[in-house]
């Protein structure tokens, strides 16, 4: 599962209209998040739902592709600009799921930053019993198993037990071999 991050200043009118437009015009094997810096009633314009009641405000870090809409806030606009906006950030989202898509669910950045947390600590214990391309291979291969996890998860603990359990299986195989 890849994810789609729709982020404005409060998470209430602009990315939670895309998060609900992304999930009428996306595929289904990417799903659409939406965060902010601070909660503010939102406005969906009429299309999409009423999402202001569903989401709170998230600080994201997303290693990722970023673009900037550079779309007007709709806080405080009467309802035929809010629309306008709506309709703005439809094209938006209907050209990122038509266009761009493939860009997203090919995008690595997020495994390639795993690698580089999971990698130098299980080198450091397992490098005298195994080489490091043994230790990155199984890395690899461990945080493969996790690619539809967000970032805020417990990928890393996970991904270091398993790591741990099955370096010291070859490990042990390595020094029975010697």
């Amino acid at each position: 599962m890849r994810y789609v991050l729709f982020v404005c200043t409060q998470n209430a009118g602009r990315s939670q209209m895309a998060q609900a437009l992304f999930e009428r015009h996306g595929p289904p094997d990417v799903r659409a998040e939406s965060a902010g810096r601070a909660r503010r009633r939102g406005a969906s314009g009429g299309r999409g739902g009423d999402a202001r009641d569903r989401h709170r405000p998230q600080r994201p870090y997303v290693p990722s592709i970023v673009e900037d809409w550079d779309l007007a806030d709709p806080a405080d606009q009467p309802l035929e600009v809010v629309r306008r906006i709506r309709d703005e950030v439809e094209l938006g989202v209907k050209d990122l799921a038509e266009n761009r898509i493939e860009q997203i669910r090919e995008d690595r950045r997020q495994h390639v930053m795993r690698m580089a947390r999971l990698v130098p600590g299980r080198v450091e214990e397992f490098g005298d019993r195994l080489t490091d391309e043994e230790i990155r291979g199984i890395a690899d291969e461990i945080l493969e198993t996790y690619d539809e996890a967000p970032v805020q998860s417990f990928v890393m603990t996970l991904a270091n037990r398993r790591a741990r359990a099955i370096l010291k299986d070859r490990a042990g195989e390595a020094v029975g071999a010697s």
